[in-house]
């Protein structure tokens, strides 16, 4: 469906219109309440002037006074501005202020014409008594002031209002114009602002008002932005040469046999590709679910996970290759969220203090108020309180000999770390009983437990 012409008008158009149209509503509205009440003033001031008039006149009969008009013998002489008869009983006029060629009616009126005059006359009546007779006094006051002085007010304000109109729209159309400027300057940074200019920033407006907060929120995203994009820039650095070394040893390794057979022991060739296969492999994984991580795609579709049972898992897991792994803290601890994710968790957090303890992990679950608390212990070496935060960024590693010997890619702690935060919680590291580190994971319980 199209949309209206009015909606695809400018703002500084429509905001212009509604201005001049309120304005416009409100003046005519003004204007017509005016003339009334003027015309209203005036027609009650004549009405009350020949009510005054009538009562004299009348007060004049009832002493036995009969009232005198003006002499004149000529009927056709234009009327006054008031003029009066009085009518007795029998309906003839008795006394008039001058000549008529008819009688005034005794009805209370305000449309009267009256032959020669230019504007209509209010009419209005009182009974008089005299010595047994009745008469009626009727009283025709002129409404040429009444109308004169409306057409003279309604000249100004036809003249007026127009113009007043016209310097509203004036007006609104300037003030819009510098409002919006701010928005057009904004909008004119955020047009040069590319992918590989992202250190651009959007003018803010000195005054506090809404234009400044929309400047410093689109500033804020892009600062937001251009810490995503580094972020990727350096992820996809760091992969790239974390992927290269895998693939230079399958390589070199393949040269040699190639340029000098019989050089490698049989099946060193095939033991080579199946290791540095599974490092790649390994390596692609996690950045795969750094990936998912990163576009939120992990806990959309939470479930019930026990991490009392990831973690004695891993725990046996670990065993068997030698290392002590002690349990005795595992209790009941249930989470909501991606299963593969939260064992990816687990996995990584005891495989890092295999890697690094002297002899022993232990490994502790358990609920503290509404969160469940995963506890991993080693007796190794520990992490320096300087690198406790630096640990968990991508591709660090704290010792470095050791990572690769381990078959480490630096991204197992980001993993947690992205993975945890992912899920609503938090991870942190510190010193272990034991002497070497304690990697504190802490996740919302699930409700209902």
């Amino acid at each position: 469906m199209a949309e209206p012409r009015w909606a695809r008008a400018s703002i500084r158009l429509r905001t212009t219109a509604a201005a001049v149209l309120v304005v416009a509503v409100g003046l005519l509205a003004g204007a017509v309440a005016l003339v009334l009440l003027v015309r209203g003033s005036l027609a009650d001031g004549v009405e009350t002037g020949a009510e005054q008039r009538a009562s004299a006149l009348a007060a004049e009969v009832e002493a036995g006074r009969m009232p005198e008009g003006a002499p004149t013998d000529d009927e056709d002489d234009d009327p006054e501005e008031l003029v009066w008869q009085v009518v007795g009983a029998d309906g003839a006029v008795v006394a008039g202020s001058q000549p008529l060629p008819f009688v005034l009616p005794t009805g209370e009126r305000d449309d009267l014409d009256i032959p020669g005059a230019d504007h209509p006359y209010l009419v209005v009546a009182e009974e008089a008594e005299r010595v047994g007779e009745r008469f009626t006094v009727v009283v025709a006051a002129s409404r040429e002031e009444v109308e004169d002085s409306t057409a003279a007010l309604l000249a100004p304000l036809a003249v007026g209002l127009p113009l007043l109109l016209l310097l509203v729209g004036a007006t609104t159309w300037v003030v819009v114009t510098r409002a919006l400027a701010p928005v057009e300057r904004i909008r004119g940074e955020v047009d040069r602002i590319t992918g590989s200019r992202l250190d651009r920033r959007v003018p803010e407006p000195p005054a506090e008002d809404e234009v400044r907060r929309l400047a410093r929120t689109m500033n804020r995203m892009l600062d937001r932005l251009e810490r995503a994009r580094d972020r990727q820039q350096q992820f996809v650095a760091d992969a790239s040469h974390e992927l290269r070394s895998p693939l230079s040893s399958i390589r070199q390794t393949a040269e040699v046999a190639r340029a000098h057979p019989g050089a490698l022991p049989e099946g060193e060739l095939a033991d080579a590709v199946l290791e540095e296969s599974a490092r790649m492999q390994r390596l692609v994984e996690q950045l795969l679910l750094l990936t998912r991580a990163d576009e939120g795609a992990l806990a959309r579709t939470p479930h019930d996970v026990d991490l009392d049972d990831l973690a004695l898992a891993e725990a046996e897991r670990v065993r068997r290759t030698g290392t002590a792994v002690d349990t005795a803290g595992v209790a009941a601890g249930r989470v909501r969220g991606d299963a593969g994710a939260l064992g990816q968790v687990v996995r990584n957090l005891v495989d890092n203090a295999a890697r690094h303890a002297a002899s022993a992990v232990a490994l502790t679950v358990r609920e503290v108020g509404d969160h469940v608390e995963l506890l991993v212990d080693d007796d190794g070496a520990g992490v320096p309180e300087a690198d406790r935060q630096r640990v968990f960024e991508r591709f660090v590693r704290l010792d470095e000999a050791r990572a690769r010997d381990a078959g480490g890619s630096g991204l197992g702690l980001a993993i947690v770390r992205d993975v945890v935060t992912a899920h609503g919680g938090s991870v942190e590291v510190g010193a272990a009983p034991l002497g070497g580190a304690r990697f504190v994971v802490r996740l919302p319980a699930a409700s209902g437990r």
